[in-house]
């Protein structure tokens, strides 16, 4: 089974890693200075700037 690759605030982080904060469309809607976080496995995503954004892994 696959893993999730967005998350919302409160949702855990499944990996270490760095997360960008995405628009709802994020294929083709750009957000203007989103935030960057690093987490670590388990610990929880913080609140977006808006409700419409989700978390994404950032490489």
């Amino acid at each position: 089974m696959g893993e999730w690759t967005e998350f919302r605030e409160g949702d855990r982080a499944p990996n270490d890693g760095m997360y960008i904060e995405i628009g709802e469309a994020s294929f083709h809607m750009g957000v203007n200075k989103p935030q960057k976080i690093q987490l670590k496995k388990g610990d929880k995503f913080p609140a977006l700037s808006n409700k419409d954004r989700k978390w994404k892994r950032f490489h």
